[in-house]
């Protein structure tokens, strides 16, 4: 059975509990799908005051996150998890969306054959590899240590390919550190693996993006949501489309009535009308 573990490193973890412990992340947490666990950043903090903040070279107002809280806290976790990746959200990273919480999520990925991974590499994603000069390894090679690749996860180019791979039984440990202030020393970047955006908009810290990508992931496992195709049958499952309208109980509400093929019970012309409500719903 596949299991992720979300290591998530803020400053304020206890803003992160109560949604993480709440619904159907409470529920994958209960039956061993998913496992969180918190580091506070302000333990690795320097002197007495546990600082973690610094005036940036060069002038301007706000203060950045320092290099040495940051990487003292993601080493320590990745000395029992070497293989953990990192995630970090940032305006320059690339923007998130279902096809990459698919990814992310290990659920396979049938728009992206494996000859096409490396073409539609994101720029995002590859900067690392060229500042490295490393080349483009094959989804299947060995890793140079004589290890298999982790399969199943977003496996990048070089080190940092996504792959589309599935595996019955993949472990996959991410990191998300979650950066405050102005930004964070850019030297912090040498630790990440996956730069990651929520849209153009600033935040003042990096919880909500981490509660957002661990939710999109977490629903997209096996497990989680109620129905088999719950997570199939929805918005942007599909690229860009937007779902069909839904309708429930009563059939008739203050003068607007359910639409009558929906009661019509010929799930043909049903499955036909849903099609064609969610085309001209994604062209508007």
């Amino acid at each position: 059975m596949s299991k992720i573990k979300f290591t998530i490193i803020s400053l304020f973890p206890e803003a992160l509990k109560p949604y993480l412990d709440s619904s159907m992340l409470y529920k994958a947490q209960k039956e061993g799908i998913i496992e969180v666990e918190y580091v506070n950043l302000r333990d690795f903090g320097l002197g007495a005051h546990k600082s973690v903040d610094d005036t940036p070279y060069g002038g301007g107002d706000g203060m950045l996150l320092r290099c040495e809280p940051a990487y003292a806290a993601i080493e320590s976790v990745k000395s029992g998890s070497p293989q953990a990746k990192v995630i970090l959200p940032t305006p320059v990273g690339e923007i998130w969306d279902q096809n990459l919480a698919r990814r992310f999520a290990g659920v396979e990925d049938n728009s992206f054959s494996e000859s096409e991974v490396a073409a539609k590499e994101s720029p995002c994603f590859s900067w690392r590899r060229r500042l490295k000069g490393e080349d483009i390894i094959p989804l299947d090679a060995p890793a140079t240590n004589g290890e298999q690749p982790e399969q199943g996860a977003p496996v990048m180019t070089g080190r940092d390919a996504v792959s589309c791979k599935k595996s019955k039984n993949r472990s996959v440990h991410y990191i998300i550190f979650c950066p405050h202030y102005e930004g964070y020393d850019e030297r912090i970047m040498n630790l990440v693996d996956y730069p990651i955006s929520l849209g153009q908009y600033v935040l003042t810290g990096g919880e909500l993006p981490a509660l957002i990508i661990v939710d999109s992931i977490t629903r997209l496992l096996p497990g989680v949501l109620g129905g088999e195709t719950s997570a199939q049958i929805e918005s942007f499952s599909d690229g860009s489309n937007l779902e069909y309208p839904q309708y429930t109980k009563p059939a008739e509400f203050r003068g607007m009535a359910v639409p009558e093929v929906l009661l019509s019970g010929h799930h043909a012309k049903i499955a036909e009308w849903r099609e064609e409500q969610s085309r001209l719903r994604s062209q508007r």
